[in-house]
C-alpha cells in the first residue's frame, strides 16, 4: 500500500483596489409593450448622454442584465371572484461602468447620473483591474503554504517527502471586491459638493489547493 501525505494549502492575497465599478439600473413600466420598450430606450439614451458629459463613450456602458416581464394584479369582478388582470409590461435594464479608481471621477459620474431624467438606481464597488494576476498569486501562495505544511508534518512524523502524486484544485469563482461600501442618497449626488477623499479597504481573497505527496 502506497504511503501518502495529503495537505491542503491556503493562499491569501490582499491588494489595494484600483478599479471602480458602478452598477446602474433603470426600470420602465407601461400598459403597452411597445411603450415600455420605447421608455426604456429613452432612459438608456439619457444615461449615455449624461456619461458622455464626463468623457465616456457608448461602449463603456456594458449591459449586465435585460429583462422584460408582464405585470398582473388580482382584481375582483362583479361576481366577487378574483382574476389576474394584465396591468402592463416592465422593462428592467442593468449596466456596469468601470474606470480606474479616482474619487474626483467617481463624484463626477455620480453627479451627472443623479441629475439625468432617467433617475437610475446606482451602487458602487471597488475591485482590481488585473484579476488574473490576483488569481495566479493566490495559487502560488496556496502551493507554497501546502509545501511548508507538508515539510513540517514530514519532519514531525520522521518521514521524507517523495514525489507529488496529485494536485487537486477545485477552482471557484472569486469575488474580488473591497468590503468598503459607498452609499449616499441620490439627492446628495445631485447637489453641488466637494469630492470625498476616500481610501477603500484592500481586496482580500482566499483560495485553496490540495496536494498529495509520496512519503518514504
Amino acid at each position: 500500500m502506497d504511503r501518502t501525505l495529503v495537505v491542503k494549502g491556503i493562499g491569501k492575497v490582499s491588494v489595494p483596489p484600483d478599479l471602480t465599478v458602478i452598477s446602474i439600473s433603470i426600470t420602465s413600466l407601461s400598459r403597452q409593450y411597445g411603450e415600455a420598450m420605447s421608455a426604456s430606450y429613452k432612459q438608456i439614451e439619457d444615461v449615455r448622454a449624461a456619461l458622455a458629459d464626463v468623457g465616456f463613450i457608448k461602449s463603456d456602458l456594458k449591459t449586465t442584465d435585460f429583462n422584460v416581464c408582464s405585470r398582473y394584479e388580482n382584481e375582483k369582478d362583479q361576481n366577487g371572484n378574483y382574476r389576474n388582470v394584465l396591468k402592463g409590461f416592465e422593462v428592467n435594464h442593468s449596466f456596469k461602468l468601470e474606470f480606474g479608481f479616482n474619487t474626483d471621477k467617481l463624484n463626477d459620474v455620480l453627479t451627472v447620473l443623479a441629475k439625468c431624467e432617467a433617475h437610475p438606481g446606482l451602487s458602487v464597488e471597488f475591485s482590481v483591474k488585473d484579476k488574473n494576476a490576483v488569481r495566479e498569486e493566490l495559487l502560488v501562495s496556496a502551493v507554497d503554504d501546502a509545501a511548508k505544511r507538508a515539510k513540517i508534518l514530514a519532519k514531525a512524523s520522521n518521514v521524507k517527502l517523495g514525489e507529488i502524486l496529485n494536485i487537486d484544485y477545485g477552482r471557484k469563482d472569486l469575488r474580488l471586491v473591497s468590503p468598503t461600501a459607498y452609499r449616499a442618497d441620490e439627492r446628495c449626488f445631485a447637489a453641488k459638493h466637494t469630492a470625498m477623499d476616500i481610501q477603500p479597504e484592500n481586496v482580500d481573497a482566499v483560495d485553496t489547493v490540495t496536494i498529495v505527496w509520496e512519503i518514504i
